[in-house]
């Protein structure tokens, strides 16, 4: 009787490991697509209007930002597309005009973004700048290693805002997707 238990036992314990397993797929990592978004703030720039009356000419801000965000091989082999996003903001009482270039290692503008705003009281005006398959080229974006911004007074040089605290303020920010297998 005991060799019947065991015999059955046995058949039931190898009928239970063939019915309850298939082959095992190890190789399904190869088929996972992870696509993350990264977010950041590329600048922020406040130009006090008492700073504009103060300069002469029409030029009032100038300035290069170091623009390396592609400068890493596994962000840049990996982004599909990405989105720059420009919030401009003017209380003053002068009309401006904001010019962005983007300039390669040899100092080349290859990309322009232009920017006219009137004097005050004004909406904020917001700009969002595609890059991949819906929008600009990714290899603007690649190549850039400055971004140059330059702030133009379309106006005088003597009137003042009667907002408070009257300024122009440029915020910037950047959001790229990824793909990581």
């Amino acid at each position: 009787m005991k060799g019947v238990r065991f015999l059955l036992l046995a058949l039931v314990g190898l009928l239970l490991v063939m019915s309850c397993s298939e082959e095992q797929d190890f190789d399904q990592i190869d088929d996972l697509a992870i696509t993350p978004s990264y977010e950041a703030s590329i600048f922020y720039v406040k130009a006090q209007e008492t700073l504009i009356n103060r300069i002469e000419g029409l030029n009032f801000y100038t300035q290069d930002f170091n623009f390396d965000a592609f400068e890493e091989p596994f962000f840049a082999e990996r982004v599909l597309s990405g989105v720059i996003t420009y919030e401009l903001e003017n209380t003053t009482s002068k009309p401006i005009e904001i010019r962005l270039e983007f300039l390669d290692e040899a100092e080349n503008v290859i990309d322009t973004e232009v920017f006219n705003m009137d004097a005050a009281p004004t909406a904020i005006l917001q700009r969002d700048v595609a890059y991949g398959a819906t929008g600009k080229s990714l290899d603007i974006i690649k190549a850039t290693s400055e971004v140059r911004l330059t702030a133009i007074n379309l106006g005088d040089s003597s009137s003042s805002s009667s907002l408070p605290d009257p300024a122009i303020v440029l915020r910037s920010s950047a959001q790229f997707t990824l793909e990581i297998r």
